[in-house]
Parts: C-alpha cells; structure tokens; sequence
C-alpha cells in the first residue's frame, strides 16, 4: 500500500491546451520528485473530475495530501475543492484527506514577475522604466481576499523595481478592464505599456488577452506594447508546491488551508447554497473560463436552464465566468 498519495488539482479550461499543460506539468514535477505518488484532477471542464481524481488518490493510500494549483483563493479554493474532500471523506473513511494552501502571493511569485517585467523591457526599443506603464492582468474575483492578493503583487513590484505606474487590471468580475488602465496610462504620458500576464496556463481567458493587446496596439499607436506569457513551467512554481507538501508531511501549522472557507462554506449552507458540483457530466460542460461580464453584448446563445439558489450569484467569491453553451441544473448540496 501506497502511504502517501499527492493530488495536484487544477482549474481545468475549454482550451484543450491549457489541461494538456496541467498534465505536462504534473509529469515534470514526477521526474523531479521520482519517489512521490502524484494524481491530477481539474475543479472543472474536464473528464478527471475532482470526485475521479479523489478516487484515484486515496485508492491503496492511507493519506491523500490535496495540493490545489491556483493563484488566488476565491470560490473553488474555498467552496468547491473542501466540498470535494468531504465527499471522499465519506467514501473512503479510512483515508485520510489534508488539504495545503493555494499558491497565494508571496516571493517566488514576485520574482517570477520581476523577472517577466525584466524580459519585456528588454525586448522594448526604449527600456526606459520611467516611460513604461506596467499592467498587471489576473483574473477577477467578487472575493475581496483573491483581489487583494494581486494587489498586494502589484504594490510589491513597483517597490521592487523603478517603474512609477505599476497598475492592476482584470479580464472579468470585477474592474478595472485592460482598456481603462491603458487609457489611463495614455493620459499619464507612458510611451510604453508592459502587459504583465498573471495566470498559471493556457485558457481561453489567455487567448483573448492577446485578441486585446492588438486591439490596443491599433488604436494606440504611438504606444508599444509588450505582452508577458503565463507562468507555465517556472521552476518557483514546483518549489511552492514542493513546499507545501514538505510542510504537511512534517504537520507544520502552516500546512494546511487556513480556516477561512469555514467560514465561507458556512455562509453559504445558511443562505441554502451549496459549491457547484464539479463533478462527471456538470465538469465536462460548466466551464468558467467565459467571465459573465454585463457590460458587453452576448453574441452567444443562452440555451441552457441554470438555477441557483436564491441569492447564489451575490455568495461572496464564488465568481461565475461562464460560456453559455451548457445545460444543466445547480442544485444546492
């Protein structure tokens, strides 16, 4: 029997590419750490469900250590990925389940970052930081917590480096958008604009950032832009995770996930809402990829029947980014 049995969880995406990068990176991360047990699953939008992924971990385990690849923690870190862990609980109670931290922000992010901003001035014509905006783009949350770790990133980088506008935009949920801190940094007289891109992998989300960075580039053109690549195979990355799973083997207090989704999931269970179950058929067609945005027109179709839970789309962090091309109910746990 297997003792221990790691379970790298990833968000799973419409984009093909961006599971198939998730699945290159669990076997990278196997050839560095060759006597370790590694599983993968994806919250969604993929046939390895969380419950699947669950199964495979803790079959022949004694204990199944939940490493969840993600940047920020707002509705999967905190609702639907514990959701997850207590359903294997109940299947396999002789197994037991400890679930690490996200990735978070914090040093090897940041010098990833630096390092990103560095290559992108580098490439520029006038490496002149004084004259170059800097964008930070993530994803966007209605989790205060998940937006503020990027902020906390953005403050941090313009400390660590000699830029005077380092800004902090996002694709969807929540303001400001790519095109409004551009304008901005048009007006401010920045000549250059570095994109700095603020995501794991490969995704949809990924492909429409390059749609907007040559948009941009038309209608500004007196402006060079410069756009960063995902963070993908960054040697900081595996030593995150490296770390977290180091921690839960020796019990650190700091190896689990802290307790806020407690108090996250509580709310939820009081207001009759329950995490989206991720799960078989639901994973392979609720994809969140799609930030449901209401400030653009919706040029795809709205064939589906999705209910919630009075109140569900206002549960704090739970952030719906969907492509309407699903079918199927949500029904409350």
């Amino acid at each position: 029997m297997t003792l221990e049995t790691i379970l790298l969880v990833g968000h799973g995406s419409r984009e093909k590419s961006g599971n198939d990068e998730i699945l290159a990176f669990a076997e990278q991360w196997r050839q560095r750490q060759s006597g370790w047990r590694i599983e993968v699953c994806f919250i969604e939008f993929s046939e390895i469900t969380m419950s699947e992924g669950l199964r495979r971990a803790a079959t022949g385990a004694q204990r199944v250590m939940v490493v969840p690849l993600i940047l920020n923690a707002a509705g999967h870190v905190k609702m639907d990925i514990p959701q997850a862990i207590d359903g294997a609980r109940l299947k396999f109670p002789l197994v037991q389940f400890v679930y690490a931290p996200h990735l978070s922000a914090g040093e090897p992010l940041l010098a990833i970052m630096k390092r990103r901003l560095k290559g992108a001035m580098q490439a520029l014509d006038m490496p002149d930081p004084t004259t170059t905006g800097v964008v930070m783009l993530g994803r966007g949350s209605s989790d205060r917590h998940a937006n503020g770790e990027m902020a906390k990133m953005a403050r941090w980088l313009m400390e660590e480096t000699d830029h005077e506008l380092v800004d902090l935009a996002f694709t969807g949920i929540t303001y400001p958008r790519l095109e409004k801190v551009v304008q901005r940094q048009s007006l401010l007289g920045m000549t250059q604009v570095v994109v700095l891109s603020y995501y794991l992998f490969n995704g949809t989300l990924v492909e429409r950032i390059k749609r907007q960075v040559d948009n941009l580039k038309t209608q500004y053109p007196t402006i060079r832009f410069s756009l960063t690549t995902y963070f993908g195979f960054e040697r900081e990355i595996f030593e995150v995770l490296e770390q977290r799973v180091d921690d839960m083997k020796r019990g650190a207090p700091e190896a689990l996930m802290p307790c806020d989704g407690c108090k996250f999931r509580e709310f939820a269970v009081e207001h009759g809402q329950g995490g989206h179950h991720h799960d078989d058929a639901v994973a392979l067609t609720h994809d969140h990829d799609h930030p449901h945005d209401h400030d653009h027109p919706h040029d795809h179709a709205h064939d589906h029947a999705h209910e919630h839970a009075p109140g569900h789309e206002h549960l704090p962090g739970h952030d719906h980014e969907h492509d309407h091309v699903h079918a199927h109910v949500g029904v409350p746990s």
